[in-house]
């Protein structure tokens, strides 16, 4: 198994290379992990920047000692997937999330479409902004990724259109095939960019919508036979851009 990642904020160490994880992250080693001198871990900052490093002790129940040697870059990988995702009922946000977090997209936007049941508005969209980041940073952790996912701030169908129209393909999942859309499976795909992908409510995305989407230059799509939850759909589809543009090779 690779070894447990980390969030820090900085990666100041000392002139030996001694850095002392403190605070929930270091309880979370020390009392949760029981990390012991000899282990590998990792630590980042979720942005690509990490650090691979050696446990040299513990100091009570919140503060591992480490050996930091050097700090790294991951680079970016490419085609950029980004994930539009109407926002569910309950709790299944969040289950979006960690899944296409632990599949490997690089971003996410929540979208209120226009048959969402669930919809975010004041203080109550604010806390659910925040699980979904949070989320994503856990999911992140426990992936092993160094770059996390960016969760947007949440999007109108406006705003979603806009940015479909800067993508260098925009893909709008939609069971309706009677309308003409293509197999998902086999699009042509861009071999760098941004792959922009749209996953409507539990109601579907209306019409009015897929008209703007397709007006902005997005294209509509089907994954198979059947019809997946909004909280599956966009792992599912994610999952074979990730394989087909040879990112998981």
């Amino acid at each position: 198994m690779t070894a447990p990642v980390f969030v820090v904020e900085h990666f100041d160490a000392g002139g030996d290379g001694r850095y002392v994880l403190d605070g929930p992250e270091g309880r979370h080693a020390v009392s949760v992990k029981r990390l012991r001198p000899g282990e590998d871990v990792v630590l980042t900052d979720g942005a690509g920047r990490y650090a691979e490093c050696v446990v040299l002790d513990t100091e009570g129940k919140d503060r591992l000692v480490v050996r930091m040697d050097s700090v790294t870059e991951e680079p970016a990988q490419e085609p950029r997937i980004t994930v539009v995702q109407a926002l569910p009922k309950g709790d299944r946000g969040e289950l979006a999330v960690e899944t296409m977090t632990e599949t490997g997209v690089d971003a996410i936007v929540p979208w209120a479409a226009s048959r969402c049941i669930t919809q975010w508005k004041g203080d109550r969209g604010a806390k659910s902004l925040a699980k979904w980041r949070a989320t994503a940073r856990e999911a992140g952790k426990q992936s092993r990724r160094v770059r996390f996912p960016d969760v947007a701030d949440a999007m109108t169908t406006k705003q979603v259109a806009a940015l479909l129209a800067k993508a260098d393909l925009a893909a709008v999942l939609h069971e309706d095939t009677e309308l003409g859309t293509e197999p998902f499976a086999t699009a042509d795909l861009p071999a760098d960019g941004e792959i922009v992908l749209v996953v409507g409510p539990e109601g579907g995305i209306s019409p009015e919508e897929v008209e703007l989407f397709t007006g902005a230059g997005a294209r509509t799509f089907h994954l198979g036979r059947t019809v997946l939850r909004t909280s599956t759909a966009g792992t599912v589809a994610a999952a074979l851009l990730l394989a087909r543009t040879g990112r998981w090779s």
